[in-house]
């Protein structure tokens, strides 16, 4: 496809509404000269903005290290995963907890910026929104810290830590579950607008939910367990790549990570006549971990998993993995069947389903239930 043919037909039958943006919403700082080192899987080379947009664009997935070049530390995580899941009785009622109500109401809140990508100042309201969220329902309990993660950019990342029995011994492994809280329009990222209803607004509600659930529940796991909603993932993992850097340099033990990108969208599994599912990641992800994740969907989730791949630096688990941490994706479906509007303003909430949002927030839930009580070191 020639794209330059798409971005004209669009920004003519987009001109119109494009003229009733207000000024605040389309603040950014996108230069397309500027040099950027892109790490693909067939290497590193220096590219401009634009041409990062075209890789994009054309589907190709990467690293971008211009911050991350010279990052040397790779972390060894010694961790046993167990053979079987073994709490789902005492999870049971945490699993009634999950409300499809809440997580429409937060994404519908999540997907009025007009846009989220990273570099815009309705980027970092959305993110300054979603730290008030979290902070609001950690406040039951004085001991979950909440904070963000800044970075050049404006928007922020954000680390919510509900601190274990362990924290800060040596057999702590921290449980990461993760989302990516930016959207981004492909044809104009400065210009248009990106509701990022499913891309990734789905998996942001997704542990949000997971998250309220957990703390308004009283959990008390002995590994420490944190939430991450990273910015700048359509940037190339720059958020999570910061976030993983750091916690690499300062030897932090993450024992599991699990990403959650897109889980919303159904429909061409549907139409495919194929039955709904749990897409999981089988290709740039750790094997074992990946084991235990199906153990997880079988015993907590109502629907089966499918196995797919996505590809390398397909979304912010690669950023963990990149320096030593194992780590998982589990997505809505096979990865040919996700949802084919990300990345434009047809990325909106009426599109998917919430009640398949719940099945990947059972599984989350699963997830870091089992491994929050279990002796990982």
């Amino acid at each position: 496809m020639h794209f330059s043919t798409v971005v004209i037909t669009l920004l003519l039958a987009s001109a119109a509404n494009a003229a009733l943006i207000s000024e605040h919403s389309i603040q950014t700082v996108f230069n397309p000269n500027e040099l950027r080192l892109v790490q693909t899987e067939a290497g590193a080379q220096w590219i401009s903005e634009a041409d990062k947009l075209q890789l994009k664009r054309a589907g190709k997935k990467f690293f971008d290290i211009t911050d991350h070049a010279d990052d040397p530390v790779q972390v060894v995580v010694n961790v046993t995963y167990p053979a079987e899941v073994s709490l789902v009785e005492q999870a049971a009622p945490l699993l009634a907890n999950i409300s499809i109500s809440n997580m429409k109401a937060n994404l519908e809140t999540f997907t009025s910026f007009y846009t989220r990508y990273y570099k815009s100042t309705t980027g970092a309201d959305s993110s300054q929104w979603l730290f008030d969220t979290v902070k609001a329902i950690a406040a039951v309990n004085p001991d979950i810290v909440v904070f963000p993660f800044h970075h050049p950019w404006p928007q922020t990342s954000l680390i919510a830590r509900i601190p274990g029995a362990k924290y800060n011994s040596a057999e702590d492994r921290i449980i990461v579950v993760g989302a990516h809280q930016d959207s981004i329009n492909l044809i104009f990222p400065s210009f248009f607008g990106a509701p990022g209803a499913d891309d990734d607004g789905s998996g942001t509600v997704t542990i949000l939910e997971t998250f309220r659930v957990l703390v308004e529940n009283g959990f008390a796991p002995n590994n420490t367990v944190e939430f991450h909603w990273y910015s700048a993932e359509e940037g190339g993992l720059l958020g999570s790549q910061a976030i993983f850097s750091e916690y690499a340099k300062r030897q932090i033990s993450v024992g599991a990570m699990l990403q959650q990108d897109m889980t919303g969208f159904v429909k061409k599994t549907l139409d495919n006549g194929l039955p709904e599912s749990l897409g999981v990641i089988t290709d740039f992800v750790h094997s074992e971990l990946t084991e235990f994740i199906k153990k997880v969907i079988s015993s907590y989730s109502s629907i089966p998993y499918v196995e797919t791949e996505c590809g390398y630096a397909c979304s912010d688990h690669a950023s963990a993995a990149k320096v030593g941490y194992p780590s998982a994706f589990v997505i809505e479906s096979t990865f040919k069947d996700s949802n084919p509007f990300i990345h434009s303003t047809r990325d909106t909430i009426d599109r998917l389903s919430f009640e398949h949002m719940a099945e990947h927030a059972k599984l989350t839930l699963g997830f870091v239930y089992e491994l929050g009580f279990s002796d990982l070191a």
